[in-house]
C-alpha cells in the first residue's frame, strides 16, 4: 500500500517505522524546522530525522489548506494517510481524496481526552488506564469513528514520559494491525459517544503552576503528569522552582498554611502542608541551577522551616 505519513515528534517514529517495513511509504509530511532556543541552530523533527536516515521524500508545507499542498498531495496519490501527532488540521478536501481514507494514532482512549495533551491530562486527571485510539480523521477534532483501541494500566510510578513511551510502541502495534485490516476490507468501525467526550487544551505555563491547597493525591498526580514536560512548578523566594517528584504523606500538620515547609525528612527531602496532608519534595530544579534531589536539598539546606512556596 502507497502511504502518505505526516508526523512530527518522538512519538510518532515507532508508527512510522512499523509501517516502512510492510509498505511503501511515499513521502512525509512533517511540521518546518526551526531553530533551538540557545544557539539558533535549526532542529529537525525526529520524524524528519528518520526520514533522513531511511531516504523518505519529506515535505514541510507551512499549511495544509493552500492550493499548492493539496496539488502536491494529488500528485503523490497516497492509496492511504495515516497521521501521528502530526500538530495541524486536516482540511476536508484531504480527508476525502485518498483511497483507503485518512487514519490518526490518538494516544487516549477516546473519547476521553480529545485534544492536544492527552497523556498529560490522563495522569493528572487520577486516571487507572490509558491507551491509544486508531481512529479516522474527519473535520471535527478526534472525533472519528474508532478501528481499533489499545490500552495500558497507569501506574503510580509512572510519569508522562513513561507513559509516553509505552503508548508509542501500544500506538505503532495497534497502527500495524488497523493498515493490515483496511487493506484487507475487514476493518470495522465504532461510533464515538460525542456525549462522552472531553477535551484537552495545550498547556501554558500559567497551567504549569502547583496549587497547594489541592489534596496530596492531587499534587502527586500533577507533578508526575507533568513530569518531564511542560514541568510543573512553584516558587521560592519570588524565583521558579521545578518540582519533578514529589511522595505523598499521610501525616497532618496542625500548623502553617497550605504551601508552607513544615518539616524535612533524613534521606527524602523537604516536607510541603497540603489540604489533606503534606507531600515530600523529592525532585526539584531551583532556578538556573540543576536538578537535584530531596536528599540533596536538605543537605544543602534549600529552605527554612516555615517558608511559604507560591
Amino acid at each position: 500500500m502507497r502511504i502518505l505519513f505526516m508526523g512530527t515528534p518522538e512519538f510518532a517514529v515507532p508508527s512510522l517505522d512499523t509501517l516502512r517495513k510492510k509498505h511503501n511509504i511515499i513521502g512525509i509530511f512533517t511540521k518546518v524546522d526551526k531553530p533551538n532556543t540557545r544557539g539558533k541552530k535549526v532542529k529537525y523533527t525526529p520524524v524528519k530525522e528518520y526520514a533522513l536516515e531511511n531516504n523518505i521524500p519529506i515535505y514541510q508545507p507551512n499549511s495544509l489548506k493552500t492550493e499548492d499542498t493539496f496539488n502536491l498531495i494529488k500528485e503523490l496519490n497516497p492509496d492511504l494517510i495515516v497521521v501521528v501527532a502530526y500538530g495541524k488540521i486536516i482540511p476536508n478536501n484531504i480527508i476525502e481524496f485518498p483511497k483507503f481514507g485518512i487514519i490518526n494514532v490518538h494516544s487516549s482512549l477516546l473519547p476521553k481526552f480529545r485534544g492536544a495533551a492527552p497523556i498529560n491530562a490522563a495522569i493528572i486527571a487520577g486516571e487507572k488506564e490509558s491507551g491509544v485510539t486508531i481512529m479516522d480523521i474527519a473535520e471535527e477534532l478526534d472525533a472519528g469513528d474508532i478501528i481499533l483501541k489499545g490500552t495500558t494500566p497507569i501506574y503510580e510510578e509512572d510519569t508522562f514520559l513513561t507513559l509516553h513511551d509505552r503508548l508509542k510502541i501500544i500506538g505503532a502495534e495497534k497502527l500495524d494491525e488497523a493498515v493490515d485490516q483496511i487493506e484487507a476490507g475487514t476493518a470495522k468501525r465504532e461510533v464515538q459517544k460525542h456525549e462522552e467526550a472531553t477535551f484537552v487544551k495545550p498547556y501554558k505555563k500559567i497551567d504549569c503552576l502547583i496549587d497547594w491547597n489541592k489534596t496530596k493525591e492531587e499534587i502527586f498526580n500533577f507533578v508526575r503528569g507533568m513530569n518531564p514536560f511542560p514541568t510543573a512548578y512553584t516558587h521560592h523566594n519570588e524565583k521558579v522552582l521545578k518540582v519533578y517528584g514529589v511522595e505523598k504523606l499521610d501525616k497532618i500538620y496542625e500548623n502553617g498554611e497550605n504551601g508552607e515547609i513544615v518539616d524535612s525528612i533524613k534521606g527524602k527531602g523537604f516536607v510541603v502542608k497540603v489540604n489533606n496532608g503534606s507531600v515530600i519534595l523529592t525532585e526539584i530544579k531551583p532556578e538556573n541551577k540543576k536538578s537535584i534531589s530531596g536528599k540533596d536539598s536538605i543537605n544543602g539546606n534549600l529552605f527554612k522551616i516555615g517558608e511559604v512556596l507560591k
